[in-house]
C-alpha cells in the first residue's frame, strides 16, 4: 500500500508537467506570430470537390489541425487587389452536424505584441468559401470557432 502512496503523486505531478509542455507554462509568452502556409498536396479529409486526385494549393493548418485554411487568394491582400480576392476555402477535418457559423477573431501581431484592436468575421453555414479581408498588412492571429470546435492559426496579409 505504501507503494501507491509514493506512484500516486508520481502521476500527478508528470501529468501536469506533461500539460504544461503541450500547453505552455502559465504567464509564459506566446510565441511570435508566424503564417505557415504551405504549397503541397492537401490532405485526403480536405480534397472533397476537387477533380485532381491529389491537389497542390497553398494552404495553411490550424494548430490543432481541426480545420484548414485553402487560400484561393494567395498571397493575401490588404488591402485587397480590384482585380482579385482573398478567397479562402475554410475545411472542417471532422464533420459535425448542426453546424454553426464559422466565427473568425484576428488580432495583428508583431512578433508577440498585439497591435491595434482585434476584429471578428463570420462565415455564414460554417467552413465554407469566403472573402477575408483584414483590415492592414501583417501577420494575424486568429480563432476559429464552430460547432463546439475551436482552433487557431497565423495567416499573413501583405
Amino acid at each position: 500500500m505504501s507503494g501507491m502512496r509514493l506512484i500516486a503523486p508520481l502521476v500527478v505531478v508528470a501529468a501536469i508537467a506533461a500539460a504544461l509542455a503541450l500547453h505552455g507554462a502559465a504567464g509564459a509568452a506566446p510565441a511570435p506570430c508566424r503564417a505557415q502556409v504551405r504549397q503541397g498536396v492537401l490532405p485526403a479529409w480536405a480534397r472533397t470537390g476537387f477533380s485532381d486526385p491529389r491537389p497542390r494549393m497553398p494552404h495553411v493548418f490550424g494548430r490543432a489541425h481541426e480545420i484548414v485554411a485553402i487560400v484561393f487568394g494567395y498571397p493575401l491582400l490588404a488591402p485587397p487587389a480590384k482585380n482579385r480576392s482573398n478567397k479562402i476555402l475554410w475545411v472542417s477535418r471532422r464533420r459535425v452536424r448542426p453546424l454553426s457559423d464559422l466565427r473568425i477573431s484576428a488580432q495583428r501581431m508583431a512578433g508577440r505584441r498585439a497591435i491595434g484592436r482585434p476584429v471578428a468575421r463570420r462565415v455564414v453555414g460554417g467552413p465554407n468559401p469566403s472573402i477575408i479581408d483584414l483590415p492592414a498588412a501583417g501577420c494575424w492571429r486568429t480563432t476559429l470557432r464552430w460547432s463546439g470546435r475551436t482552433d487557431h492559426m497565423d495567416l499573413r496579409y501583405r
